[in-house]
């Protein structure tokens, strides 16, 4: 099994089914090969809004996916902390920091991004990242 820590734009692009990226998002989260790490991070990126909105369709997507996780970043403090240190080194945004750290936490093998290749999460050292955006 490769363990692998999700970002949400691999979620949101799955579960509103945005074309060409919604059948890579959607391959990555069916692959039977694979079991899935995730923070409370992503949950608070992609659940508050669709429950929010009342898209009940798209809330029961997210909760279907974080009820199958199989591990959770935790460590809270010491979470954060590393995200700044990375945030610092590599350049990264503040959430882009705590997915890469989260998902190091969790022993995930490869982050999965909607990022593209120019962005500056591929520049981590601490995880291989995968992205499916378009080239």
């Amino acid at each position: 099994m490769i363990r692998t820590y999700i970002d949400a734009g691999v979620l949101i692009a799955a579960a509103r089914g945005e074309a060409s990226i919604a059948l890579k998002a959607l391959d990555i989260l069916d692959d039977p090969n694979r079991d899935f790490a995730s923070s409370i991070f992503v949950k608070l990126e992609v659940l508050p809004k669709a429950v929010h909105n009342k898209n009940a369709a798209e809330s029961e997507f997210y909760e279907t996916f974080f009820a199958g996780v199989t591990i959770w970043s935790e460590s809270f403090d010491s979470l954060v902390q590393g995200a700044f240190n990375e945030a610092c080194d590599s350049g990264l945004g503040a959430l882009d920091a705590l997915h890469v750290v989260g998902a190091v936490y969790a022993d995930a093998e490869q982050l999965v991004t909607t990022e593209g290749l120019d962005k500056p999460i591929h520049r981590t050292h601490l995880i291989k990242v995968v992205s499916i955006a378009p080239h």
